[in-house]
């Protein structure tokens, strides 16, 4: 049974006549006339009776037609359902992102999108950045945004925007007197991002090419899972920290934390997609709007 022999019976039931039937449906009489025969062949029941030259539903075609109709409703339901998700009318997307990029970066761009396209449900999860990628890796986003480096060679990765990266203290640290030595540094008492996350992996390099510095020589009292946690330690002691000068404005512009006299490498935020898996409409709509 097909959709075509089902749309044909519908036809033929509501209009009673061959002939009209055919032309509603832009068909010839004999090829409508097969269709219903081999309808009632391949299933050994008759669902019409042939009074003189006119049809009349017998009881198996009135048992029959409102099951054929609720199929064919539901197949236009379908088509519906894909027509809306081609034209974004429906749909979801799916992104992760670290925290800075989700704090900072990210918001006013899903803003955009969801004043663009009402009908389409954002669900966003926040993470680290290994975290991130293993989602996209799993298929449970449709996109990462991420500031650390990624190294996954069925992960594509394209540059969508950066930030300055630096060092904060209290603002009675005695660091802020002068730009930080290595030694320094190596006495200091920080407070970390934990492992997987950017910040901590952008440190992580930008102490390796400026000063010749491994994460293992520091002192590390507090390792802590986000940028307001690391934020509000230093605020509140003498330790130093590394975070996003996107994530330290508002505490630096409040004055409870200042940022070292020591020049970092910036850093990129980066998109994250799978390569073998197409893009949906949603996905490819928010991408080619940043």
């Amino acid at each position: 049974m097909t959709l075509e022999q089902l749309r044909i019976f519908v036809t033929v039931a509501e209009t009673l006549n061959m002939r009209a039937a055919a032309e509603i449906l832009c068909l010839t009489q004999p090829a409508v006339s097969a269709a219903i025969a081999a309808l009632e062949e391949k299933h050994a029941t008759r669902l019409f009776e042939r009074i003189g030259r006119g049809l009349e539903l017998n009881e198996a075609g009135r048992t029959f037609l409102p099951e054929a109709q609720g199929v064919l409703a539901k197949a236009a339901q379908a088509l519906q359902t894909l027509d809306d998700l081609s034209g974004l009318v429906r749909g979801t997307l799916r992104v992760v992102a670290s925290q800075t990029v989700a704090s900072y970066w990210l918001p006013r761009r899903l803003a955009r999108f969801a004043s663009c396209h009402p009908g389409i449900t954002l669900d966003l999860r926040v993470c680290n950045t290994t975290q991130a990628a293993a989602s996209v890796l799993a298929g449970d986003a449709d996109l990462g945004f991420v500031e650390g480096y990624v190294e996954e060679g069925v992960l594509a990765r394209h540059k969508v925007g950066g930030d300055g990266f630096g060092l904060y203290v209290a603002p009675r640290h005695p660091l802020t007197n002068r730009p930080p030595r290595r030694e320094d540094l190596i006495k200091a008492q920080w407070v970390l991002r934990e492992e997987g996350s950017g910040t901590r992996n952008h440190l992580e390099t930008c102490l390796h090419s400026r000063f010749g510095l491994d994460l293992t020589e520091l002192t590390v009292r507090l390792v802590l899972p986000s940028n307001e946690a690391v934020m509000e330690a230093v605020s509140d002691g003498d330790l130093i920290t590394a975070v996003s000068h996107l994530a330290a404005a508002p505490r630096v512009r409040a004055g409870l934390i200042q940022a070292l006299d020591c020049v970092l490498d910036e850093r990129n935020f980066s998109m994250l997609r799978h390569k073998s898996r197409r893009m949906g409409h949603a996905a490819q709509a928010f991408v080619e709007m940043i």
